[in-house]
């Protein structure tokens, strides 16, 4: 699928391809920053609800339930790439019913960098295909999509720092 839209952050981590790959290969954990009340999710949150692999295979489904501001927020995510340890992709399945962006597809790529290693986490996406959800997305997409891949990117970092102390 071709998305219209795209952001990326990319740090260094202090940690092998390997042991960074596990750390982000858990949905739940890598979304963490969805599941807290947060300034950008307006006060609302997700919870995650995994099948039985857990998000660790390719087919495996992912769905995330919340409400942001009163509204109930649904989206059913789906791996479509696994490759231990280099990248991991995922994408929506059906219409989410999100607030800022549409359909999306989320991943991540790791190389070896020396004693560490480079990660780019990425979002493809389209704003969401209501009128009203257009210009939402128009006005907070950008915003909301940066930051998504920017807290991703920044918890791998504080975790590993956090592990050599």
């Amino acid at each position: 699928m071709t998305y219209t839209r795209s952001a990326q952050a990319i740090v260094d981590v202090a940690a092998s391809p390997n042991a960074l790959f596990d750390y982000l290969d858990d949905q739940a954990r890598l979304g963490s920053h969805m599941q807290k009340p947060s300034m950008m999710m307006l006060g609302g949150q997700m919870s995650y609800e995994l099948d039985d692999a857990q998000g660790r295979a390719v087919g495996s489904v992912i769905r995330m339930e919340g409400t942001m501001l009163g509204v109930r927020l649904v989206v059913e995510e789906v791996v479509i790439e696994r490759l231990p340890p280099r990248r991991k992709v995922w994408e929506t399945r059906g219409r989410p019913e999100l607030i800022a962006i549409g359909a999306y597809c989320l991943g991540f790529e790791i190389e070896a960098a020396g004693q560490s290693s480079r990660l780019r986490v990425f979002i493809d996406y389209d704003y969401p295909r209501s009128v009203l959800g257009r210009i939402l997305g128009w006005i907070f997409g950008p915003i909301y999509a940066r930051w998504c891949v920017k807290r991703m990117a920044e918890d791998a970092v504080r975790t590993f720092q956090r592990q050599k102390v």
